[in-house]
């Protein structure tokens, strides 16, 4: 098998961790395209470990940090717009500990192999996880409609919204429902599943929520892969059934730090 096609089948999960620690479909994009780019011109540096997913993502953070160094080796000016505008905001609120919640929570790596990746040791990673997961349970809470056909996955969604202190605005099975619980409460989060009871779509009825007023917008789905492959505008926000009170967390509070928006 070749580099090419070891690599494929995991840059949409590359790309679900790219657009959550940038909070923009665009920016997450771009990074991932540079990341191939560097991979393509110097294949011979990729490999580090048996482990591609490992090697794939620890290119990708060696592209993340090398867009935000302030030693003098780099400035703003000198970078591409799109990285200069990612710069200005995630300088300020995408720590290192943000990165490893995201990369231990949303995408199911361990403490090691998230040291790995960073170039950090296990000591530090737990370190910086333990006070990540604090700084999200310290954050604003919010109001939350869940948009989801099936009882028993609404109810575990509902169970992990109320443990992370938040409340829930109420639970809709279909699109006209959704819009309609959106109306009447006052949710500063929507979780949706893409697919809905009657059919339709749960990210019709996000663009219809938004068309309304900007929140923050989840989305789950068994199949993550089928929409995260960068041709068309995609959710920005997702995670994958069956999913951990973690993951529901880290894209809970990576959301709330961005403009709410389905895409850029």
């Amino acid at each position: 098998m070749s580099l090419g096609e070891e690599i494929r089948g995991h840059l949409p999960f590359l790309r679900r961790y790219a657009r959550a620690l940038t909070g923009s479909q665009q920016h997450g994009d771009n990074f991932v395209h540079t990341t191939l780019e560097v991979i393509v011109a110097a294949p011979q540096e990729f490999r580090t470990c048996p482990d591609t997913r490992i090697d794939l993502y620890r290119s990708f953070h060696r592209i993340w940090e090398s867009a935000y160094i302030d030693d003098g080796e780099g400035s703003d000016a000198e970078l591409d717009p799109v990285l200069r505008a990612a710069n200005d905001r995630l300088r300020r609120i995408t720590p290192l500990g943000r990165q490893i919640l995201l990369l231990t929570a949303l995408e199911g790596f361990s403490a090691d192999e998230a040291a790995a990746i960073t170039g950090t040791d296990i000591p530090t990673v737990e370190t910086l996880l333990a006070e990540a997961v604090g700084d999200l349970d310290r954050e604003s809470r919010t109001s939350v409609l869940i948009i989801e056909d099936e009882p028993l996955i609404a109810m575990e969604l509902e169970q992990i919204v109320r443990e992370l202190g938040h409340e829930v605005a109420g639970i809709a099975t279909t699109h006209d429902d959704a819009v309609a619980a959106f109306e009447r409460t006052e949710a500063g989060l929507v979780l949706a599943d893409i697919q809905l009871a009657d059919g339709s779509s749960g990210i019709d009825a996000i663009q219809d929520i938004l068309a309304i007023a900007p929140v923050p917008a989840i989305f789950i789905t068994a199949f993550p892969e089928r929409l995260l492959t960068g041709n068309r505008v995609e959710p920005t926000f997702l995670i994958s059934k069956p999913f951990r009170q973690n993951m529901v967390r880290a894209a809970i509070s990576q959301s709330l730090l961005f403009t709410p928006q389905l895409a850029a």
